[in-house]
């Protein structure tokens, strides 16, 4: 390398970039990595769909605990629907996987049907209903998880309307 030769590394969120040239190349070649690809990264931020893990646990104090035995619904069986119970239980398996505290994020329809005290059939049909809203998914292994649209809906329409009722 002569010594008019500068290399400058960028580091921005997954992006990684180094240049390397003559002061005016290095130069340009700097300000187009800006000029173009961080607009697209906020562009694009803007529209990713994420969960703040700490804002989330805030929220739902109070409704949602994890227990050595697993995640444990705090409201009255009385306050809540059959979707709203089974989506909490899942959320609470996400907050509770998410913090180390349980080994896995899904649960099985038997232990949703458990937490829910219903028939097995009432159980599938409130699990289909919310695997085609999108709510929630299930896995490969035949267990489910709550999605990321789910815990935004959740947030958004069954917190409140849940938090009305007690």
């Amino acid at each position: 390398m002569s010594q008019d030769t500068v290399t400058v590394h960028i580091k921005f969120r997954d992006v990684e970039q180094t240049f390397t040239g003559d002061v005016e190349q290095v130069w340009a070649s700097i300000n187009r990595f800006f000029s173009e690809f961080i607009p697209s990264f906020e562009l694009a931020r803007k529209i990713a769909l994420t969960i703040d893990l700490q804002r989330l646990i805030e929220d739902v104090e109070g409704i949602i605990a994890i227990a050595p035995e697993g995640p444990m619904i705090l409201v009255p069986r009385d306050k809540t629907t059959d979707s709203e119970n089974l989506i909490l239980n899942l959320l609470a398996a996400h907050i509770g996987y998410r913090l180390g505290k349980l080994p896995d994020e899904t649960l099985t329809r038997e232990e949703l049907r458990m937490r829910l005290g219903k028939s097995p059939k009432i159980v599938s049909t409130r699990l289909g209903e919310l695997c085609r809203e999108g709510l929630v998914a299930k896995t490969s292994e035949g267990k489910y998880r709550i999605t990321t649209f789910g815990i935004k809906r959740l947030r958004e329409e069954v917190l409140p309307r849940l938090r009305s009722r007690i």
